[in-house]
């Protein structure tokens, strides 16, 4: 007779496992505590629809295709992401992830915003900020934080932003090249349009070099891990078309940081001993100073002497950040409330021009006083750890191997938003919780596979036993008796 394990059945006196149709539907045959095995199909269609929700926000399909704007696609993206994901946690409750402090540090940011809102500046705006912008922001670092927990879901989310790096650079440089520009009021100088002419987060040019140096570190990352011969080009031409779309979006910001992002990354390649992309990399920083106009030079020689600029928006920029550490040191701990430091400034400077400071740290010290700055780089230290952590666990861990190289990129992403966060107001935009999303995602990928520690959790007790408790421990000292095994004493 066949007594292997796979062949013994369940004895008549065993409670038998009951498993319903939604059961069913919302697992697998794998083990659903191993999160690296997501075996859900509420799990998939999630991730799937936050891939989705990703690419929508990038490139604004709805702009090129006024009919998709009224079918709300972004919100039907985001909707389905979050209700699967929701119903699959609350019915796999056993396989949820542990905790992640970053999360709970975004939620203290929240909650310090909602708590200032009574007392802010104006208290419409605040709530319009929250609920437009940072509510939804957060809500997107949450879903790549908890789903993206897989090689194979990180990557997918890494390809998905390199990917629409190519259409968003492509139209910077066709903008450029067909005189597509913006009126500056100063002869010679020329803006380009943005994506789309206002649309997702490119809105303008240095949105659009503000988001191709962030996804530039990844695309590197992706060409270095990559075997396949086809994706490590593609990754290589979306990275230095994205290179020559930060160029030619005339951003001084742009510049210092595609030049701090230049930095790191060849130091990053000589670690991991690159040869190959590092090479690259060199020769496309000695071209492409032969090749950019004269007036790029003109406009970046502003960035040192601010009294150059003929646009005036150096000097008050900087006027800005003056009259802000003004406002922070007079207002300490409630600040003017989310997404109030333009009142706060025009209150200030005496005058009204409706211009956020550019930096989004004194963004944060404005509005959310100095508790909201602390909170946010202690997010922002936080997700660089957790990257920093899983590039090291990499060189120990075969199952993380792999991963190395796009931990070390998202590292290189997250400090490239530090240098680009000097000089934009975009504390409450999806730029960092993206990067910083992926960061969480990859600590949580490591848990998966057992390459970080967590604390055992204790078992819950009830107070009684139940019905069944006593009917099954009958049937156990039952069988326990018919096999000759003695009974313990109760």
């Amino acid at each position: 007779m066949n007594t292997s394990p796979t062949a013994r059945t369940v004895a008549w006196w065993r409670p038998q496992p009951v498993e319903s149709g939604f059961s069913r539907m919302t697992s697998s045959s794998n083990n659903l505590a191993n999160p690296a095995n997501p075996g859900s199909t509420a799990n998939t269609v999630a991730f799937r629809a936050l891939v989705a929700f990703t690419a929508i926000l990038l490139l604004s399909p709805q702009a090129w295709f006024p009919v998709l704007g009224q079918l709300r696609i972004a919100f039907v993206a985001a909707a389905i992401a979050i209700g699967a994901h929701l119903m699959d946690r609350m019915v796999r409750r056993e396989s949820a992830p542990p905790f992640n402090g970053e999360i709970g540090v975004a939620l203290l940011l929240v909650g310090w915003a909602v708590i200032t809102v009574p007392v802010s500046y104006w208290a419409g705006g605040s709530v319009e900020v929250l609920t437009s912008q940072y509510i939804k922001a957060v809500v997107f670092f949450w879903l790549v934080a908890t789903l993206a927990t897989t090689e194979r879901r990180l990557k997918t989310v890494a390809w998905t932003l390199v990917l629409c790096a190519i259409p968003l650079a492509g139209t910077g440089l066709s903008n450029y090249l067909s005189g597509e520009v913006l009126s500056t009021g100063v002869p010679g100088l020329k803006r380009i349009y943005g994506y789309m002419g206002g649309s997702g987060l490119a809105a303008n040019p240095n949105d659009l070099a503000l988001m191709l140096n962030l996804i530039i570190p990844i695309a590197a990352a992706l060409m270095i891990s990559t075997r396949n011969l086809a994706a490590r080009s593609v990754a290589a031409m979306a990275m230095l078309i994205s290179v020559a779309g930060v160029i030619v979006t005339f951003s001084r910001a742009g510049f210092l940081t595609l030049a701090a992002t230049g930095v790191m990354l060849l130091a990053l390649l000589a670690r991991r001993h690159s040869n190959g992309a590092g090479a690259l990399l060199v020769a496309v920083a000695l071209v492409v100073p032969v090749l950019v106009p004269d007036s790029y030079f003109d406009r970046l020689s502003t960035i040192t002497d601010i009294e150059a600029d003929r646009t005036g928006s150096a000097q008050g920029r900087w006027q800005d950040v003056v009259v802000s550490a003004g406002i922070v040191a007079q207002n300490p701990i409630v600040g003017a409330g989310i997404g109030n430091d333009m009142l706060a400034l025009n209150r200030y400077r005496g005058r009204d021009t409706y211009r956020s400071v550019h930096n989004a740290y004194l963004q944060y010290a404005v509005d959310l006083g100095l508790p909201g700055l602390l909170l946010f780089a202690w997010l922002h230290i936080m997700c660089f750890r957790s990257a920093r952590r899983l590039e090291r666990l990499a060189r120990q861990h075969e199952a993380l191997k792999s991963l190395g190289p796009l931990a070390a990129g998202i590292q290189v992403s997250l400090v490239t938003f530090f240098v680009a966060a000097m000089f934009h107001p975009i504390a409450y935009q999806f730029y960092f919780f993206t990067i910083g999303g992926l960061a969480v995602a990859l600590k949580n990928t490591a848990r998966a596979v057992g390459a970080v520690d967590e604390p055992v959790r204790a078992p819950r007790h009830r107070l009684a036993p139940t019905p069944a408790d006593a009917s099954a421990s009958a049937r156990s000292a039952l069988a326990d008796k018919l096999a000759g095994r003695p009974v313990p004493l109760s």
